[in-house]
This record gives C-alpha cells, structure tokens and sequence, in this order.
C-alpha cells in the first residue's frame, strides 16, 4: 500500500540481504528516515531490537512528533515503552482500508480507491 502510494520506507524483513552487517544497515536507515513507524504486535514488544529501535528513534530530535505506532495485534504499548500512550496511534486490527487513509493522511496523500 504504501508503494502503490508513492511513500518510500525502509523494512528490515524486505532491504536486508545476506551478508550485510544489519545492525549497521539498521542505523544508517534510521538516520535516512524522516519518520518512524512502530508495527505493534505482541511479537515486537518482546524483540530487544524493536525496543532498542524504538528508543534511538525517541531520544533524536528530528523524529518528534514523527513517531507512528500502528496497532497490528493487540499489545499494551508499555511493553514497548511507557511513553506510547502519549502518541496517536492507528488502529490496523479492524478495518484495514481506514487504517490505510488515516496513515496516509498524515502525509496529505489520498487512498487510492
């Protein structure tokens, strides 16, 4: 969806490739990136990675106000960091369509139909 749309983004599961030092190309991204989407899931509350991610992109300025969680399953968001409360989230556990305009709203862009 968010190709079909234009949005570019970086996910580890699709840019990572055998051989790259990934905790490196996980930082480089970061720096690249003007916004920070958390994926919620029980599965990310448990992963170091997710929270070590989550905290670099909470502590630089730049992200401000440019952090997204997206609500994929069910999670209390304290489990990732007790700040996420504060954030407005999407919700992507119910009508998935919505939860496409809502995030693409943030950015201007319209759904495509």
């Amino acid at each position: 969806m968010l190709t079909d749309h234009g949005v570019a983004f970086w996910f580890s599961r699709i840019h990572l490739v055998g051989a790259q030092q990934w905790h490196d190309e996980i930082g480089a991204a970061l720096n690249r990136c003007d916004w920070f989407i958390l994926v919620v899931t029980p599965a990310a509350a448990r992963s170091v990675w997710v929270k070590r991610e989550l905290t670099r992109a909470l502590n630089q300025s730049r992200y401000e106000e440019r952090i997204i969680p997206l609500i994929l399953k069910q999670c209390p968001l304290e489990r990732l960091s007790w700040t996420l409360d504060g954030f407005q989230h999407i919700d992507f556990t119910g009508d998935f369509s919505k939860a496409c305009r809502e995030l693409l709203r943030v950015w201007g862009i319209k759904l495509k139909s």
